[in-house]
């Protein structure tokens, strides 16, 4: 073959369409019993799609990235929205004026916000760790209500411990948008994910094997390159030791005769309860069912690798592991696991795009 891709997520995926596209044999391995890694979904024994690994939101600004897996599947509009439960009430989340004004018995508008967090701000200089960065943008009473107890839940590490871009993900907006994402382009796939999935690797020179484990049978493979998006610290027999990762331990349940859980799709939970969050498919799908399932989320350091770690001494190690996959000929590593980088989905796709560009230079 040309080419063995390790690993069917969209990194893995879109690489073999890519490479098949160009006239590659390519073969794809996948240790699960699915392609689509965590962004599989399925239909559960009540009749509900959901997300096993977690919801998967799909959200991008790149109409590139968009129009590419248009070919692969129709899509249904959804806009995200997340509360968070503090002292027993919702607010909507990221901290916005909605949040704030229902939480202080507030009216304020943009300017009124805006002022407003900055006479909460603490100075810290410079902006080092997560704590540095939530201090200086939202104060301590927000920092204590919404932040510190949910990261230290979803990490197992104090505010301080994390680098800063850990919070910059979810800042907070001075306006009364509540949409947990702000992007261009936001839709869930019409037919879910494994559909998708179906059609990206619907190629005739793509060929699958699924419940087939990389490093129990490295050596039977024969392929001119090969491209990788499993951990990069086990590709190398964890030479500097393991990469931290933080993983998560899902709880499904279904509730009968029952429209909706909850009043959107995500509620976190940042100092009540040892799960981070609950979602409730219907609001993803669109789905109409007298019941409805959610799934509650749990944090751990065991388990399928999730999430790197952001701490410097944590990319210090990948960097020596980066040094060695540069040095390694004939293979490529691209993806989340890979390159030890959190990725949304459509930086997955767009890393595999950039990868099978300069191997078909």
């Amino acid at each position: 073959m040309d080419y063995l891709v390790v690993g069917s997520g969209f990194a893995g995926s879109v690489c073999a369409r890519q490479l098949a596209n160009a006239g590659k044999t390519v073969h794809v391995v996948e240790k699960r019993h699915h392609p689509g890694g965590n962004a599989h979904d399925c239909v559960d024994e009540h009749g509900i799609r959901i997300h096993p690994y977690g919801p998967h939101i799909f959200h991008t600004n790149s109409k590139k990235i968009f129009s590419y897996l248009s070919q692969f599947t129709d899509w249904r509009a959804y806009e995200h929205r997340v509360e968070a439960v503090v002292d027993g009430t919702r607010y909507p989340f990221p901290i916005n004026q909605v949040t704030i004004n229902r939480l202080y018995g507030l009216n304020l508008d943009s300017e009124g916000m805006a002022t407003f967090l900055k006479s909460q701000a603490v100075k810290r200089k410079p902006i080092r760790t997560s704590e540095d960065r939530v201090l200086a943008s939202v104060g301590a009473d927000l920092c204590e209500r919404f932040f510190r107890g949910y990261t230290y839940k979803q990490w197992g590490l104090g505010l301080a411990d994390l680098s800063c871009e850990v919070v910059a993900r979810v800042p907070a907006r001075t306006t009364s948008d509540c949409r947990y994402f702000l992007d261009r382009y936001q839709y869930m796939p019409a037919d879910g994910y494994a559909r998708l999935f179906q059609r990206l690797l619907d190629h005739p020179l793509i060929t699958l094997n699924l419940n087939t484990d990389y490093f129990h049978n490295r050596d039977a493979f024969d392929a001119r390159h090969v491209v990788f998006t499993g951990p990069v610290d086990a590709y190398f027999d964890y030479r500097y030791g393991p990469l931290p990762y933080r993983s998560l331990d899902f709880e499904h349940e279904h509730i009968e005769n029952c429209e909706y859980f909850q009043a959107v799709g995500t509620v976190n939970y940042p100092n009540d309860h040892a799960y981070t969050r609950i979602s409730e498919f219907k609001h993803l799908t669109g789905q109409q069912h007298s019941g409805t399932s959610i799934v509650r989320e749990y944090p751990t350091d065991k388990g399928d690798p999730f999430y790197p770690v952001p701490r410097p001494e944590n990319i210090r190690i990948y960097r020596r592991y980066a040094k060695m996959a540069k040095r390694t000929g004939n293979v490529t590593f691209v993806g989340r696991l890979a390159q030890y980088r959190y990725y949304n989905m459509d930086q997955a796709v767009a890393s595999a795009l950039k990868a099978t560009r300069q191997l078909l230079v």
